[in-house]
């Protein structure tokens, strides 16, 4: 089992940047990994997902899509979360989570919180 701890979120301006990290407390090149936020009030959502690494194929939302890049550095067990030309609507809470590719339970981190606001 591995731990997922995720970082590098923040207050930015729209239009900024914003790359955000998730680090794995063991190998995870046998896993998917990906990222969802919540707003409050609101339902939990996808946002980008990346294969494990033997396919490293790549998913995104239709909000993230051009915006958004999520990528891998299995030498380090992290996952991260470009994220550009952020807007408001990009405001909340950012989870990661990997998945292994035996199981289907999800192992989620704590979140990290990102404010875009002028």
């Amino acid at each position: 089992q591995v731990q997922v701890v995720e970082s590098g979120g923040g207050l930015v301006q729209p239009g900024g940047s914003l790359k955000l990290s998730c680090a794995a407390s063991g190998s995870i090149f046998d896993y998917a990994l990906g990222w969802y936020r919540q707003t409050p009030g609101k339902e939990r959502e996808f946002v980008a997902s990346i294969a494990r690494a033997i396919a490293n194929n790549t998913i995104y939302s239709d909000s993230a899509e051009g915006r958004f890049t999520i990528s891998r550095d299995d030498t380090k067990n992290t996952v991260y979360l470009q994220m550009n030309s952020l807007k408001f609507e990009d405001t909340a809470v950012y989870f990661c989570y990997a998945l292994p590719s035996w199981g289907s339970t999800r192992y989620w981190g704590q979140g990290t919180q990102v404010n875009v606001s002028s």
